[in-house]
Formats: structure tokens, sequence, C-alpha cells
């Protein structure tokens, strides 16, 4: 039998929590599915509590006072305390299944077809969990870690950040597509054939885009030097152009599985070229052993085994 627990830190407090990060009453409320009103009197109530103001109010936005900034410290504390506490406390009552809140950061290949089966599959096992996947690019899943605005990341390859812990995931093909229509389909080309050939590709900041960058610089060729023909935002609209158009585009496997085997995309083989990539979690220093992130982590890996 599974029992839905109270959480150790207050509605009023998780609330505020939420509008501090956002520094946004109208941001927390979309984050936390209630309306504005509804924030601004649970701020309001822990203010009278307090005896004193939280948030300075502006026209657009709000930020924190003095006051504010120590609770909200304070307050991030608290939350890694009650983490550990659930793991501890599950260790000794089995039948213990504290309630999950747990915000998610992932690249859009991971977003897209990675993750969806396997959340499904963890909310079928932990029901009353509460779950929130945001789909971003790597650079900017690790800084909205860093912000405290996810619990917990998946991103491409190692930026080398000394507050965050890496896991290992998965790896994944990057592979060179083009439209059944292009005539590139038809021979084999080397990497040096690349400087005679339009590129679709990711925006900055994508991974996808990282990798590609990296394999070229093996072969002493520069990204820069090729001739880019556009930069697409996202994984579907780079696809939906190269089904279109003429250009070559790198794109993961697991991204376009599904129209490679339909034939809306062809692969292009590129000789003596291969391009990997590795997906990792990335948690803050001091939350590897914490429920539930271990737990998620653990359940995601066993799915991909």
């Amino acid at each position: 039998m599974r029992y839905r627990t109270l959480a150790m830190l207050s509605q009023q407090h998780e609330t505020f929590m939420e509008v501090a990060r956002l520094l946004s009453f109208t941001k927390a409320g979309q984050a936390l599915y209630i309306s504005q009103s509804a924030i601004s009197k649970q701020v309001k109530a822990l203010e009278e509590f307090y005896k004193t103001g939280l948030f300075e109010r502006h026209r657009s936005n709000v930020s924190l006072t003095p006051a504010g900034r120590l609770l909200y410290q304070k307050l991030l504390v608290a939350k890694q305390l009650q983490q550990e506490f659930y793991q501890e406390f599950q260790a000794l009552v089995a039948e213990f299944y504290p309630q999950v809140s747990m915000v998610i950061g992932a690249s859009t290949t991971i977003s897209l077809y990675v993750l969806p089966p396997v959340l499904s599959a963890y909310l079928q096992k932990n029901p009353t969990a509460g779950l929130t996947l945001k789909n971003r690019n790597s650079e900017n899943i690790l800084k909205a870690l860093l912000d405290h605005e996810i619990d917990l990341g998946v991103v491409e390859g190692i930026h080398k950040v000394s507050q965050v812990t890496y896991t290992p995931f998965l790896t994944d093909e990057v592979v060179a597509v083009c439209s059944p229509r292009s005539t590139l389909q038809k021979r084999q080309w080397t990497v040096e054939d690349l400087y005679q050939i339009p590129l679709a590709i990711r925006e900055p900041g994508s991974g996808t885009l990282a990798v590609l960058e990296q394999a070229l610089a093996e072969k002493h060729v520069k990204l820069l030097d090729l001739p880019i023909k556009i930069r697409l935002g996202g994984t579907e609209a780079l696809k939906n152009f190269v089904r279109v158009d003429s250009c070559l585009a790198f794109l993961p496997r697991q991204s376009v599985s599904k129209e490679l085997a339909s034939g809306e995309l062809i692969q292009v083989i590129i000789q003596d070229f291969a391009v990997q990539r590795s997906f990792n979690f990335i948690q803050r220093k001091g939350t590897e052993n914490q429920y539930p992130y271990k737990d998620f982590i653990q359940f995601t890996k066993r799915c991909y085994s």
C-alpha cells in the first residue's frame, strides 16, 4: 500500500521559493498551475507571518528584499535536508513513499525521443510523483540547474563545472541526412567534400552542434569554413527544413529513426567520419544520493540498459 505524504515545507514556503526563483508572480503561477491572485495571497500570508516584506514589487517583475534573500537561502538548505530525510526514512520504513515533485531539464533529443516512455513508466511505479520536463539546449540546462530552476538535467557531454556532478546515461550517433529528392544521396562523400555542400545546422548552444564541431576539428576542418546556409533552433525545425530543401543536415539518429525507416529522410554516408555523443545526468553537488534523484536516475538507466 502506498501512502501520500505531506511535505515538510509548507505550501506557502514552496510558493515563495518558486516566486523567488523566477522573480515573477505570473511565471510562478504558470509553473505551479495556480492563479496569480493565489500566489499573491500565499506570499502576503508569509510576509504577515514574518512581519516584513519579502519582495520589492516592480512594474514587470519583483526582486528579493534582504529578508527575502535570507529566507530563500535557508529554504534551499531545508529543501535539501528534506530530500535527505525522505531517503533515509524510506530505508527504514518500506511502505513510506513520499510525494515526489521533480523538475527535469533535458536537451531536445532526450526530451522528445528518449524520456517520454521513461516518464510514463516511472509515474506508473510512483503514482504520487509530480514531474515537470523542460526542453532546452544543453547550455541553458546547465544554467537552469545552477540557478535552482531544475532539480535534475540531462545534457550532452561534460562541461567541467565544479558545482556539478555528471553521471553517464547513454550514447547516440549523429548522422548526416538529406531529402529523398536531393542529389546528395547518390554517392558517398568525404569530409573534404563538405566544403562544397550547403549545410543546415543547429543554433549555437546546441549539444548536437558542439559534437559536430568537435568531430570536424578532429579532421582539421573548421565548421565556420563550411558553406552554412541556415541555422535553425531545435531538432524538429531542422528536420522539417531538410525534408523540403537540398541542404545536408546532421541530426541525432534517435530523432530521425522513423523518418529514415519511412524514407522521408535519407542517410548520407561520409567516409571515415563518425559523430558520437554521450548524454549525462547532471546534479548539483551534494544531491547525488538524495531521493528522488538517485532513484529516478537508476530507473532511467535500467530502462535503457
